[in-house]
């Protein structure tokens, strides 16, 4: 049994601020439309706060690294803490311009980036420390996120009609506050949370080198991008819904913030006990097959629904039913991009796919006001609907989604040039390298490895070649006493699928 506190002290320092950021999400556009009594101001406000997304995501992989995990998440959330505070205290005092709106919800974008990417890529590493499985936590981790923004949504449409949205957005600072504790006091102990030593000295050259090197990785594998290209279109759409149409909508349609309220709660619910189904039955199914039916289901539906409906309950039960299908996206997307990125390249490749599926989210926002404004809300949840719908039949039409079902072999896992991912023969066991590991050598007739404290990594017997899958074989057994493989990190499924660092879904 490992140590699982910083897995735990991690899982509840993001619901903490998830539940705040569904807080802002409601809020700021509420906010926005009480002061202002305009959708394209609204629109104006997303776009300000999620273009600093895209930078920091492009420019902040290797001062993840540098600065440490740990480090850059407590930062994260102390200078978000701020900015959000500011919003209310400066309304308060009479001197809140909308420029000043814009700049601290800029601030806010900006620094929220580094820390959600320095918790998603700490995953793979405390799952190790915690003694579980990748796929179990990777399920563990879009759960507890999905729990936190039905909570955070439902806590954010009463408050508002009860204590206004200033309070909220206090409220939201705390949680933010709270999240940098959590990781400050939990997140103790493991290596990968602490600054990593660099191998060149501070400079704009070899911070350009890390940065390309990222870059290069995901240019280099055809579903990683496919993925980034998909999400990049549902984020887009997605920011539009959250930040302008949904809320437009409950405003003309609906009973206002405590609609909004319920129906993210909802999409929350749904997507909740999608992402436990996943974690506890997902592996008996083909991941490609199931991430194709659940990505068309996930989004477009509601565009739709609440285009030709004025009411409450049949967009009520269109967002459960896609909050469940949005649910077990994630995790597959979350192991399949854990399972070809090398831990040393994680921070850098996690920002570059951060930045690439939040690309389009800015001008979504945006796009929205300016559509509402000018073909009316109708017209602009049909327009954003289909560009939805369109994304997601990606996984129908380009054949790189095909290597949705195949695990990578060691050489992939270690991203040695050359090394491809290899399908699971049937019948054999697959194997996979805990990160940083040698690859073992085969010896016949010994019993398989498993994990001992402290041991040292076998490392491979000259000239011997690693171990491959054979159907119906037995799987080779390294000599006693090493401990080099993990076959717990990677279901060995015929099939699979896998926030942004993809995060489809509202």
């Amino acid at each position: 049994m490992g140590n699982r506190t910083p897995l735990a002290a991690t899982l509840a320092a993001n619901s903490i601020s998830t539940a705040g950021t569904s807080l802002t999400l409601i809020g700021v556009p509420w906010f926005v439309l009480e002061t202002t009594g305009s959708a394209g101001r609204a629109g104006v406000v997303a776009f300000c706060a999620t273009l600093p997304i895209v930078v920091a995501a492009l420019i902040g992989g290797p001062v993840i690294d540098r600065f440490g995990r740990r480090r850059t998440a407590v930062a994260s959330d102390a200078v978000c803490a701020a900015a959000i505070a500011a919003i209310p205290l400066l309304h308060f005092a009479g001197v809140l311009d909308f420029w000043m709106l814009c700049a601290l919800m800029a601030l806010n974008g900006f620094s929220h980036t580094p820390g959600n990417t320095a918790r998603y890529v700490l995953i793979p590493d405390l799952a190790e420390h915690a003694g579980t499985t990748l796929p179990r936590a990777a399920s563990l981790f879009d759960a507890v996120s999905r729990g936190a923004r039905m909570v955070g949504a439902a806590l954010a449409g009463v408050l508002i009609a009860f204590v206004g949205a200033e309070t909220v957005l206090l409220l939201d600072a705390a949680t933010f506050g709270l999240s940098a504790l959590l990781v400050a006091a939990g997140v103790r102990g493991v290596r990968a949370a602490e600054p990593r030593t660099a191998k060149a000295p501070v400079s704009l050259r070899a911070y350009g080198s890390e940065l390309r090197e990222g870059y290069a990785h995901l240019l280099g594998n055809r579903l990683l991008l496919a993925v980034v290209v998909m999400v990049m279109f549902m984020n887009g759409t997605d920011q539009g819904w959250n930040a302008v149409l949904l809320p437009v909508h409950a405003e003309g349609e609906l009973s206002g913030a405590p609609s909004i309220g319920l129906l993210t709660a909802l999409f929350g619910a749904g997507g909740l006990t999608g992402a436990l189904l996943y974690g506890a039955v997902g592996h008996r199914f083909s991941r490609r097959a199931v991430f194709t039916v659940c990505v068309i289901l996930c989004g477009a539906p509601r565009f739709l629904v609440a285009a030709v409906t004025g009411t409450t309950l049949p967009l009520a039960v269109t967002m459960l039913l896609g909050g469940v299908a949005g649910g077990v996206l994630n995790p597959i997307l979350t192991t399949v991009i854990y399972e070809r990125v090398p831990d040393r390249l994680r921070s850098r490749v996690s920002g570059a796919l951060t930045a690439g599926c939040e690309f389009a989210m800015p001008v979504g926002g945006l796009a929205a006001g300016l559509l509402v404004e000018g073909a009316g809300a109708t017209g602009a949840l049909l327009a954003m609907g289909a560009v939805f719908f369109l994304a997601t039949l990606s996984p129908l039409v380009f054949p790189s989604w095909r290597t949705l079902d195949d695990v990578p072999g060691a050489g992939a896992v270690q991203g040695l040039p050359g090394a491809g991912p290899v399908r699971v023969a049937p019948g054999a066991e697959a194997v996979r390298q805990v990160p940083g590991a040698e690859p073992a050598g085969p010896a016949p007739d010994a019993e398989p490895a498993r994990p001992v404290a402290g041991a040292e990594p076998a490392r491979p017997v000259a000239g011997a070649e690693p171990a491959r899958p054979v159907a119906g074989a037995e799987p080779a057994r390294p000599v006693a006493g090493a401990e080099a493989v993990r076959a717990d990190l990677v279901r060995p499924q015929v099939s699979s699928s896998g926030p942004s660092r993809p995060t489809p879904g509202p």
